[in-house]
């Protein structure tokens, strides 16, 4: 039996790990300590924070694609967590007056790498229960 392969997947989820990388970057030099980017207002805390929480998902990225179809849970929770920031995003962009529309970009770009999550993996052969569930590991001895 052939599996297919996930290739396509895990290179995917290590270019979304660059592309976090470039927002941790830009959030603990430009928008926290910088302050290069205040609009919309953010404590430099917060953003030092934010920055962060940026650096693990990319390192959660970079190691996870060496070993995609074993971390296919990773995967399944960053397509929560872009779904949830996107429709947030864009809320905001459109509810709220005077939110900066200068982020609509990032938008466009996480949706991109959601949709292909989830392209690459159904071709690569996981379903929503390996991208959603963790899978139990069996441990002989």
């Amino acid at each position: 039996m052939k599996t297919k392969s996930l290739k396509l997947l895990a290179l995917t989820f290590f270019a979304s790990g660059i592309w976090d990388t470039i927002a941790a970057i830009q959030y603990l030099f430009v928008i926290g300590i910088g302050r290069q980017i205040d609009n919309p207002p953010i404590d430099p805390f917060f953003a030092v924070f934010l920055g962060s929480f940026f650096i693990c998902f990319a390192y959660l990225q970079f190691l996870s694609a060496f070993n995609i179809k074993r971390y296919a849970f990773n995967v399944g929770c960053l397509i929560i967590g872009r779904v949830f920031y996107v429709t947030q995003l864009y809320a905001f962009m459109i509810f709220k007056p005077d939110f900066p529309s200068t982020f609509w970009f990032t938008g466009i770009i996480d949706g991109l790498f959601t949709l292909l999550y989830v392209v690459f993996a159904i071709r690569g052969g996981l379903g929503m229960r390996e991208l959603f569930l963790p899978q139990k590991i069996v441990v002989l001895r």
